[in-house]
């Protein structure tokens, strides 16, 4: 008797388990689901995964034109750069990424401003997982995640200002066939990396700056903002994002230095964390007031689906009343995009 029993509940567990995936599963997607991994890359086969790159020793840029750096044909993503060298001017060095076939670059930035550096910075060394600077002026890596569909080309070219060939040194590496997460989120396979630059905005006081502007949809990944004044009270601006095409922001942060995660106008001096830092802080013997921050968004994502609008203000007011005296400045931003 015992038998019969036993062979009907593995009978009845047979048909319930059956039940599940035949109605259950279709009505609940996670009931047939596995549970999320929590290292996204570890959901990543690597069978048809093939690590590319190169290194340069002893290069040559120039001023008038560009040299390349690195060119490879296919699918795949670029996972690692660093770059070296030593003369006055350097860190204007112009990096550029075609993507894709595209006869402009969609990614063009001075090397120091590309790594969140303002002003010529020689603070070093410091760095985390995402990008970071071993020495001076020189030893800046990166672990940006540049993909691309048909093909991707680097080059570099001496900043404004150097006149003669200079002695350079790279190395760029990535993955063909590997996706790209933002934190834990994978990001579709058209997604492509952009930058947008604003370099040496004059702005009167409290004018609003559109530091980025997208239309379709995509994500925020970095922000680097570069600003010189008179006094430091354009760090009570308000960062304000629109989000598919809505006139009313998002605010972002309460002031300028919070949300690069700093306080009271960056009382406690230079700092370098995995998700922001700040990298230059200076009043010069004439008054002027400098200073440079970077903020990655991989793990406080801000998604957009029908376009992107991100403001910074040249200080700050409430109910009419300027908070302090903020004063003429020249403002720079790097503002960085996943576009899909």
């Amino acid at each position: 008797m015992a038998d019969a029993n036993s062979t009907r509940a593995k009978i009845r567990t047979s048909l319930f388990c059956l039940w599940v995936i035949a109605v259950v599963a279709p009505l609940c997607p996670l009931a047939g689901s596995a549970i999320p991994l929590e290292d996204p890359a570890s959901a990543v086969s690597v069978t048809n995964l093939e690590t590319f790159g190169t290194a340069g020793k002893e290069g040559t840029l120039y001023p008038d034109h560009e040299t390349v750096l690195f060119q490879h044909k296919g699918t795949g993503c670029v996972t690692h750069m660093w770059f070296g060298g030593d003369w006055p001017g350097y860190d204007r060095t112009r990096i550029r990424f075609y993507v894709d076939g595209e006869t402009k670059a969609s990614i063009d930035m001075e090397l120091f401003l590309g790594h969140g550096i303002g002003w010529g910075d020689a603070s070093a060394p410091w760095g985390s997982a995402r990008m970071g600077k071993t020495g001076h002026p020189s030893g800046l890596y990166n672990t940006y995640r540049i993909p691309f569909g048909k093909s991707i080309r680097v080059t570099g070219q001496l900043g404004a200002g150097v006149g003669k060939r200079q002695v350079f040194w790279w190395i760029i590496r990535g993955v063909e066939n590997l996706p790209v997460f933002l934190g834990n989120l994978r990001l579709p396979p058209n997604a492509r990396l952009h930058l947008q630059v604003r370099e040496n905005v004059e702005l009167k006081p409290l004018q609003m700056f559109d530091i980025c502007q997208a239309p379709g949809a995509g994500a925020l990944y970095q922000v680097t903002l570069s600003v010189a004044s008179k006094n430091f009270n354009f760090l009570e601006a308000v960062l304000r994002a629109y989000l598919d095409g809505a006139h009313e922001a998002l605010l972002l942060s309460s002031g300028t230095e919070d949300y690069f995660l700093g306080t009271y106008y960056f009382n406690r001096g230079m700092y370098h964390l995995p998700i922001a830092g700040l990298t230059h802080k200076e009043q010069d013997a004439d008054g002027t007031c400098r200073f440079s921050a970077y903020r990655f968004h991989e793990d406080d994502p801000i998604i957009f689906q029908k376009g992107f609008r991100l403001a910074w203000r040249n200080g700050e007011e409430k109910d009419g009343k300027p908070y302090g005296s903020p004063q003429h400045s020249r403002a720079t931003s790097y503002v960085w995009l996943y576009e899909w």
